[in-house]
């Protein structure tokens, strides 16, 4: 095909999408939603008049005109993908709101934005040297997919890098906190003491959880639902220490004293795992950086004499 036949056929494929989008977003293809259902029948303000609407306009936002298309592509998506449990609990560990379908829409203008940029500098390699089509077509799926991916393995990372400061606080919170109650101040008290006077991702939890016994829920369930957002099994543990002495009534101190105890012990193992391997990751430039150097310093010399002597 010569180059007038690309640009047809590109033209072509650039008006069937234009109608196609056109033709979705009449009202007649449109899908009602439930807020536009019961609109009709709610109770609104008495509206301003049209003189003083004048002065405060609404700015046309191109969000607004993507919103149910990223929607519905993010809906897709997640029946695709699954594992809504999954990205709903790496959500709530890394301290974001269990939202998975906005988390769906992040994925997929992610992957959108990775295609566009492929698309674009594989035009220009189209353009300047004749690219294959296909291999385009190819490579903008793929880039799709790797947008999509890579946000994924973000909110991974984002998850661990909050568990590990999570972890971080922990021993100082939990000696804080059986220091309050060891003091004589109820339980209640000494995780508003700590909230107080700490600052962290640990304290947050603690805070949120306050709030909810505030709010209605028992002090237990409050602090269950603070393991469950974390999932780490010290957390575990030390939650289920503080409910049982709290149920039970067994002196919390001592509960929250071995706690702590068991908080730094698993610190130093933590320090200790890190090390090993941080040993094993300092071996890679000694074996292939310094190594082959300190052979071809002892080796050099040799091979030149023998090159000297023939």
């Amino acid at each position: 095909m010569t180059a007038a036949q690309w640009w047809g056929a590109l033209c072509g494929l650039m008006l069937a999408v234009g109608l196609i989008l056109t033709y979705a977003g009449l009202p007649m293809t449109r899908r009602i939603d439930l807020g536009a259902r019961i609109e009709p029948y709610l109770d609104r303000g008495p509206q301003r008049t049209r003189l003083l609407r004048l002065d405060d306009p609404q700015p046309w936002h191109l969000a607004d005109v993507l919103q149910p298309t990223m929607r519905r592509l993010g809906a897709g998506l997640d029946r695709v993908l699954g594992g809504a449990e999954s990205v709903r609990a790496r959500l709530q560990r890394a301290g974001l709101s269990a939202d998975v379908e906005g988390f769906r829409v992040e994925q997929v203008l992610w992957g959108s934005i990775s295609a566009v940029l492929v698309a674009a500098l594989g035009s220009v390699l189209w353009w300047a040297r004749g690219a294959s089509l296909l291999a385009l077509a190819v490579l903008i799926g793929c880039a799709f997919v790797g947008g999509v991916v890579l946000r994924d393995w973000l909110l991974s990372r984002s998850a661990e890098r909050r568990e590990r400061r999570i972890m971080a606080e922990f021993p100082s919170i939990a000696e804080l906190l059986a220091l309050s109650v060891t003091a004589g101040e109820g339980t209640v008290q000494a995780l508003e003491r700590v909230t107080r006077l700490s600052r962290g991702e640990l304290a947050a939890e603690l805070e949120l959880c306050l709030a909810q016994a505030r709010t209605g829920a028992s002090l237990p369930e409050a602090l269950q639902e603070l393991s469950r957002r974390t999932g780490l099994s010290p957390i575990v543990r030390f939650v289920d220490g503080i409910v049982v002495a709290i149920q039970r009534g067994t002196p919390l101190g001592d509960v929250l004293r071995a706690q702590a105890a068991d908080a730094r012990e698993a610190a130093r193992q933590a320090l200790i795992e890190e090390g090993g391997k941080r040993e094993i990751s300092m071996m890679v430039p000694v074996v292939f950086l310094v190594l082959p150097v300190t052979v071809l310093f002892a080796v050099f010399p040799g091979a030149t004499l023998l090159q000297v002597a023939l």
